[in-house]
């Protein structure tokens, strides 16, 4: 078995293997091959797995992103997508030399990030990655969305309403203006993703990047400039659903989430991706109306260069660590000290006595902050060789709001 780089004129086996490894048959592109996921393929960034005879049997591929980090530090990173073996070559160690090469490759470019959606979680955690930003859905319906303003100290909490419209487009009436305000949006949120502008002009994804039908309710503020859409269509008689809602701020939230509520002929109104922790809920004035749904991992991450990964966000909390950490897949084992002082990190070598221990994929899980280092002790992933050393830790990786992810690829 073989593994090798890919080129352009693999396109079409590449895709054909991934669709036999996942069971499935492809959509049909437009006559310029736009349309569908793989027209965003970088085919210079992929893997083939060949076994005797030439035959490909295994894929990996990649993109190139940028991806919003604590601080809002935004920096390059590595998509992986395209993973696949098929079934009749499974469990004979294909995937393992796929994600090795890849690692090993991604390492030499210089990267010290990489990111990826997963099909199966049991998967990639093996290969160290883990799962740092979360999604879930949210479902209300519409006879209960009644929303009461809260306020604090007597005037209206900031973020309650927004000055400003909304107005119903098509899909086909506003990519661009989506675009525009989706990237205004993922520079300011961690954990998002960039949507390079050949996703949109190719309709490579899933609504609203696609081409498929979907209203927008597109919001601009009180001068004009658009700040925030929701993406939905009416999925059966009486549900809307919508695909993503960004926007700007919480204000901006409320008013497209008040919108669309307000949809006549519909009993429920179900939010797709629905940020962990956000406050809308409190603002239903039945708060049990809202049912939270289907939250599971969105976005895993993978370090592969720990000092680096560490210096390269922001920080809330002054403090040191002396983190011992483990990479079992790629032979490594290092302890680092943390120093942060004033948002800023160093990481450096250390034979300091550690304060945790803890495993890479455990480590790129606690990077953007969706997770808390105590919650990890408290499930034996993490040790802490100190009593304060978890509290510590929970203040150190803290962020301003948790991760989110909205991008499909």
């Amino acid at each position: 078995m073989e593994i090798r780089p890919t080129t352009d004129e693999d396109l079409e086996v590449f895709v054909d293997t991934v669709l036999a490894a996942f069971g499935r048959f492809g959509d049909t592109p437009a006559e310029d091959g736009s349309g569908v996921l793989w027209s965003a393929y970088e085919m210079d960034r992929g893997l083939f797995a060949v076994a005797e005879g030439g035959r490909p049997v295994g894929t990996a591929g990649a993109y190139s992103f940028e991806l919003t980090l604590p601080g809002e530090v935004i920096l390059p990173v590595t998509g992986v997508t395209g993973v696949g073996v098929l079934p009749s070559h499974r469990r004979q160690g294909i995937l393992t030399a796929l994600m090795r090469r890849q690692l090993t490759e991604l390492r030499a470019r210089g990267e010290f990030l990489s990111v990826l959606l997963a099909s199966e979680a049991t998967i990639y955690g093996r290969f160290g990655y883990g799962p740092a930003a979360f999604t879930q859905r949210l479902t209300i319906p519409r006879h209960r969305g009644t929303l009461t303003p809260l306020r604090a100290a007597g005037a209206a909490v900031a973020g309650t309403a927004a000055a400003g419209t909304v107005e119903v487009l098509r899909r086909s009436e506003c990519g661009e203006l989506m675009e525009q305000v989706y990237d205004r949006y993922r520079r300011a949120q961690p954990g998002a993703l960039s949507r390079p502008h050949h996703w949109w002009a190719r309709g490579a994804g899933q609504p609203p990047v696609s081409r498929a039908p979907r209203y927008i309710a597109l919001h601009r503020d009180a001068d004009g400039v658009p700040d925030g859409y929701a993406s939905y269509s009416i999925a059966d008689p009486d549900s809307l659903v919508v695909d993503e809602t960004v926007a700007a701020d919480d204000a901006v939230f409320t008013a497209l989430a008040r919108f669309v509520l307000g949809h006549d002929l519909v009993s429920e109104v179900v939010f797709k991706h629905f940020p962990p922790e956000h406050p809308f809920r409190w603002q239903l004035a039945d708060f049990s109306a809202g049912q939270l749904t289907q939250h599971g991992d969105w976005l895993w991450v993978r370090l592969l260069d720990v000092p680096q990964a560490l210096t390269a966000r922001g920080w809330l909390a002054d403090g040191e660590l002396v983190l011992e950490v483990d990479d079992p897949f790629l032979g490594e084992r290092a302890r680092h000290l943390l120093a942060v002082r004033g948002g800023k990190a160093e990481c450096t070598p250390t034979d300091r006595d550690p304060d945790l221990t803890l495993d890479i994929r455990d480590l790129s899980a606690l990077y953007l902050g969706g997770t808390t280092p105590s919650t990890l002790v408290r499930a034996g992933h993490i040790r802490a060789h100190r009593p304060e050393a978890a509290a510590l830790a929970d203040a150190l990786f803290r962020t301003e709001r948790p991760p989110h992810c909205l991008h499909w690829f």
